[in-house]
């Protein structure tokens, strides 16, 4: 019987093939029982493979001999940085190995550069490339369901939030939420079915409780947005790789060996809730199959809003049919009072729009665009009586039409105020909707709404980066333009 350690030194071979039948049965046997083993043999076919890609290049003694020291020395370091119960890659037996194996033509610096470059045993900086991977693996993905429950409160709420969402994603049929709302000092449960249908680009909400449906159009830039918002994996994964973020060692959660991914960089979520937002969010990925296991995050935005939110019981490869994405609304529920109505824009001509439509309520610009600041902002210009004469001159109209065939119940009347205030919300959102997304593209967009004015034609209001030599720039009166970088310097002075 092979001990553990005599186990270990066949695993190269083992992995390269080259094992007789009966001692790569012995490792089969082995590698059943031990979990150590296997993660071994993961870490070895992850530097087989890249070497198989690399191996039409050639190196002489010289620089196979640099080459192998400064692998060893490289990956010393590595683990020294990051130390963990993870078993060590025996390294100097792979190279041993590849140089004696039939790829005998790889060049030992490029292996360095691959290795160093991103497989996930190594961590830290280069740890992008494991996000990657987890990526292209839900990609590969047809279908998959999670459960999400978050906890929200603050100011901005009018009572604390606790909600429980199961989640169903097809690449080939949409999107499906199942809502739950429970008001914790009351103990009531409100429901919805949420629908997303990108081939009808038509987002479809039906509210149990109350006999009603929804029925609302949308772009695709609004799915994309509605997804990340609501812990969609695939999301979540882009925007921890376009921040800060930190590898942590894996940890054994409910019995699962896991990988975890954790970014306290604001710039994640700064779009939705502002500057002063914190945020931890930690992605733990199952390594045995590189897929998403659990997330959470931790959002403070100070008095205005507190979230916790946790994403769990992931499931692959669901089987799915067209039928489960078939909206259900029964013949006597009726449409809500917005049904129809268009979903704001996440557009510049959308922020455009909204901007002005600000600007005549109030003389001036937003002092932000972050979403929560600015729902602050447009929540204190609907209380304005001045601001709702247009809600009101509309009503009248409503009444002299109905005044022909009979008077106006009072669910008309809430049901057509309800309406009129969407409209005019919907291009004031469009405004926080296309920040948010300027920032979760790495846009840089700066503002200058606090101190840049409807009248103020030639200085700029809102500026984002286009690439490294251009800039979008829109002016005071919203008017706009695209400048290169030294057209913008120009500018500036």
């Amino acid at each position: 019987m092979n001990t553990h350690e005599q186990i270990k030194e066949l695993l190269t071979d083992y992995a390269l093939q080259e094992l007789s039948e009966q001692k790569s049965s012995q490792v089969k046997q082995h590698l059943a029982d031990c979990q150590q083993c296997r993660t071994e043999l993961k870490k070895l076919e992850a530097v087989l493979k890249c070497a198989e890609s690399l191996s039409e290049f050639s190196a002489d003694r010289q620089t196979c001999e640099s080459a192998k020291q400064s692998l060893l020395e490289a990956v010393a370091n590595e683990e020294t940085k990051h130390p963990s119960p993870r078993p060590t890659i025996r390294l100097d037996f792979i190279w041993s190995t590849i140089m004696k194996s039939r790829m005998t033509k790889l060049a030992a610096a490029v292996i360095i550069i691959a290795v160093l470059a991103g497989l996930p045993f190594l961590g830290g900086k280069d740890s992008g490339i494991a996000l990657a991977q987890v990526l292209e693996k839900i990609n590969q993905t047809n279908a998959y369901m999670y459960t999400i429950k978050m906890k929200i409160k603050g100011k901005l709420m009018p009572s604390v939030q606790e909600i429980k969402i199961l989640a169903t994603h097809s690449d080939d049929f949409g999107v499906k939420w199942y809502w739950e709302n429970t008001d914790p000092n009351t103990g009531k449960t409100t429901t919805q079915q949420i629908y997303l249908l990108p081939e009808k680009k038509m987002a479809i909400t039906i509210m149990p409780e109350t006999k009603q449906y929804m029925r609302m159009p949308f772009d695709d830039d609004m799915l994309a947005g509605m997804k990340q918002q609501n812990s969609d994996p695939r999301e979540m994964i882009k925007q921890i790789m376009k921040c800060e973020y930190t590898e942590l060692d894996r940890a054994v959660i409910d019995g699962v060996e896991v990988q975890g991914f954790r970014t306290t960089d604001p710039t994640f979520i700064s779009a939705l809730v502002g500057e002063a937002t914190s945020i931890e969010l930690t992605l733990w990925v199952d390594v045995e199959n590189w897929l998403p296991f659990r997330s959470e995050i931790d959002l403070n935005s100070g008095e205005q809003m507190q979230m916790t939110s946790a994403t769990y019981d992931y499931q692959w490869n669901v089987p799915v049919q067209a039928s489960d994405f078939d909206p259900n609304i029964p013949e006597d529920f009726k449409p809500f009072s917005i049904d129809g109505m268009k979903m704001p824009s996440m557009n510049e001509e959308g922020a455009i729009e909204g901007l002005s439509l600000f600007a005549e309520m109030a003389g001036r610009y937003p002092k932000t665009m972050s979403m929560i600041e600015l729902a602050q902002e447009i929540a204190a210009l609907m209380k304005d009586v001045e601001n709702l004469t247009y809600l009101t001159d509309e009503l009248k109209k409503l009444k002299e039409e109905k005044s022909k065939t009979g008077q106006m119940t009072e669910e008309e009347i809430r049901n057509a105020m309800m309406k009129k205030s969407m409209e005019m919300m919907r291009p004031l959102q469009s405004i926080g909707f296309f920040y948010m997304m300027l920032v979760a593209d790495k846009k840089e967009p700066v503002y200058y709404g606090e101190s840049v004015g409807p009248d103020d034609t030639d200085l700029v209001l809102l500026k984002w980066k286009v690439s490294d030599d251009q800039y979008r720039v829109i002016f005071g009166d919203l008017t706009a333009e695209d400048l290169t970088a030294d057209q913008w310097n120009q500018l500036q002075k």
